[in-house]
Parts: structure tokens; C-alpha cells; sequence
């Protein structure tokens, strides 16, 4: 069992491009549709849930799925499987980047996977969809939802704002016809004797325990932490490292790793990607037991519905930001083939699974950036 989970998620860890959504799909895919090893259900409880509370939301729900899975062991073997693939690619970006000042060309790979990842994200809406919209009334959520993060809403608000309107919605309709607190555990480094060291290991600690949302959100809280607080990066060092996360795949908080070794090396690498990861571990560890709980209670259950409508319309929000920026921002016919071809791998007669067509977009881009 727990080398099929290392398997599973080291695989998704080397595969996971497009961000968050993105991730949630293939993990969809892989954990629901093809191994069965949880309810779609139970699968939307989970991300509705993972939507609020602090940390990157797709590392979370593979902390999640590989608690469901293999207990305690199986949290942290899923979790460290995704993240440390993710975590050694950046490093060797900022080996690269902090020897030479520059990053080898990715730009032409990267162009073709934006368009594949666009059909994996519209899977997996389809197939989450078919299950949590329940009733007409949560369609209009979502619709409602959607528009509200399209409109700039912060995603984190508009989920809870969602989950409480449809909470009292349905409990509504019906009549018609525990707050969980989260506490870390204190952290001692006494191998660490560098000052830099532990400064930096708290600097990510404190931000992977604060931070909401998905990770595209954290050159916010690095920029004031380590620029404005610290001043141990420049402008446009920070924008390098957050570029280098988003390069490689897995969670784009792997920027850590990459702005510890641009202030204190290995160790530094070592450190912020341990300091930003751990809070996500203890969070899932406290929360995971509770939502079976909530289903138990007619209200909880009513906004546990409404708050998985409300991440699904986050998740459209999404796919149609990405969709323009892929496509018509500028627009872009190499982009709309890859979609294309994407689209006849996901739902045509043989379907391919979600690395495939990653590879697929990779390779074409590469291909067609020669034309």
C-alpha cells in the first residue's frame, strides 16, 4: 500500500504542471476515477474544505488522500512524494540560476503545456460538477461564484461567502417543503546554530502557516518578508524565484527552496522548504477527522454542499482566466492546436491520462515554437 502511494504521488509530483487546478484534476483522475479509492463525494469535501484553511490547496489534499489511504504514514509519504520532486528541480534551477545568473530556455515547453493542462481542469469540472451540483439552485451558486472571482473577489471569501448563503439556502428550502481550532506545535532547531538559518527556517514557517489561497499568492507575503523585513532578496530576484516555481511541476511554494539556497544555500534549500511545508502537515492532520463529522449534522452538511459548489465555481473562474491568457492573450493558433489535440486525447475514443497529454502539450509547444 504505501508503495503504491509514494508511486501514485512521486508520479504526479514529476507531472503536476498548471497549478493548483490542475493538480486537483489529475489527482481526481488518478485517486476517484481510475483507483476508487474514495467517493467523488468525499473527494469534494475534501477540496472544499482544504479551500479554507491556510497553505497551498492541491499539497493539502495529497496530504489529505494520503491520510485516507495510509493513515499518519501515508500523509507524510504522499506529501513528501509530491513535494520533493518539485523541490530538487528548483533547486537545481537555483544552482543554475545563482551560477550563471540566468535560467535555461524553458519558455518554448512551457507555452504548450498552459493549453493541454486547460482540458485536464475542464475534465475534472465536468466529472466533480455532475456530482456536487445536486440541485438547480446550487448551479446559480456557482455560476454566482464563478463571476464573483472573475470579478476579483479573494478566493478564500468568496468560498466561505458561498458556503454560508447556500448553508442557509438550503436549510431554507428544507423547512419550506465545531469550530476546530488549529494549533502548531512548538519547533525547536537545536542542530541549528546559524542565526540566518533559523531566521529564514521561521520566516517560511510563519508564512506556510498564514498563507491562503493558492500559492500564486505568496510573492505578497515574500515580498514583505524578505525584501521589506529582511532585505535579503531584491525585486527582481524574488520574481526570478517565484518564476522558478512556477517552471517545475508540483506546488509553486517550491519557490521556497528556491529562495533558501539563494540566502543560505543547501541548508537554506533544506530549511524553507521544511519551514513552509510543515504547518500544511499538522493542519490536514487536525482537520481530516472532522469532515465525516460535519455530514452528520443537517447544517454542516448544507454548507459542506455549498461550499464545494463554491470551490468548483473558483475552479471555472480559473479555467476561464487561464483559458485567455493561453489563448487570446495574444491571440495564439499554436496554442488553440495543442488545445485541440488535448481536447481528442481527454474525450475521444482511447483516452489518455492527464501525464500524457502534459507531455503531449510539452512537446508540441517545443515543436511548433520551431515553425
Amino acid at each position: 500500500m504505501y508503495t503504491e502511494i509514494v508511486r501514485l504521488f512521486f508520479k504526479l509530483g514529476i507531472s503536476a504542471f498548471g497549478g493548483p487546478a490542475a493538480h486537483i484534476a489529475m489527482m481526481e483522475e488518478e485517486f476517484v476515477s481510475k483507483r476508487k479509492w474514495m467517493s467523488r463525494e468525499h473527494f469534494l469535501d475534501l477540496m472544499g474544505a482544504t479551500n479554507l484553511i491556510p497553505g497551498p490547496n492541491s499539497t493539502e489534499m495529497v496530504m489529505h488522500l494520503g491520510l485516507h489511504r495510509g493513515g499518519l504514514l501515508g500523509m507524510i509519504l504522499a506529501g513528501a512524494s509530491f513535494i520533493l520532486p518539485a523541490a530538487f528541480l528548483t533547486l537545481l534551477l537555483a544552482v543554475f540560476y545563482v551560477a550563471y545568473g540566468d535560467f535555461p530556455e524553458v519558455e518554448p515547453f512551457l507555452r504548450g503545456i498552459k493549453p493541454a493542462v486547460l482540458v485536464i481542469i475542464l475534465a475534472a469540472l465536468i466529472k466533480l460538477g455532475k456530482k456536487a451540483l445536486k440541485k438547480q439552485a446550487y448551479i446559480v451558486l456557482g455560476i454566482a461564484v464563478a463571476a464573483a472571482g472573475l470579478w476579483g473577489l479573494n478566493e478564500v471569501f468568496a468560498i466561505l461567502l458561498g458556503g454560508i448563503i447556500g448553508m442557509l439556502a438550503i436549510q431554507a428550502a428544507n423547512k419550506l417543503n465545531s469550530v476546530a481550532l488549529f494549533a502548531l506545535p512548538i519547533l525547536t532547531i537545536t542542530q541549528v546554530s546559524n542565526e540566518k538559518l533559523l531566521t529564514l527556517f521561521l520566516s517560511f514557517l510563519k508564512i506556510g502557516a498564514i498563507l491562503f489561497g493558492s500559492g500564486y499568492v505568496l510573492v505578497a507575503y515574500l515580498e514583505g518578508e524578505l525584501i521589506e523585513n529582511l532585505g535579503w532578496l531584491t525585486q527582481q530576484q524574488l520574481l526570478d524565484a517565484i518564476a522558478a516555481g512556477q517552471f517545475t511541476p508540483g506546488p509553486v511554494l517550491t519557490t521556497a527552496t528556491f529562495v533558501g539556497y539563494q540566502v543560505a544555500g543547501y541548508w537554506g534549500a533544506l530549511l524553507a522548504t521544511l519551514g513552509i511545508f510543515l504547518p500544511s502537515f499538522c493542519f490536514v492532520y487536525v482537520l481530516n477527522p472532522l469532515i465525516p463529522k460535519l455530514r452528520n449534522s443537517k447544517w454542516s452538511a448544507a454548507f459542506l454542499d455549498a461550499v464545494n459548489v463554491s470551490a468548483l465555481g473558483i475552479m471555472a473562474a480559473v479555467l476561464i482566466s487561464l483559458s485567455y491568457q493561453s489563448l487570446f492573450s495574444p491571440p495564439d493558433w499554436r496554442a488553440l492546436l495543442i488545445l485541440a489535440a488535448g481536447t481528442y486525447m481527454q474525450f475521444g475514443p482511447k483516452k489518455f491520462g492527464a501525464p500524457y497529454i502534459v507531455l503531449m502539450g510539452a512537446v508540441l509547444g517545443w515543436v511548433l515554437s520551431l515553425i
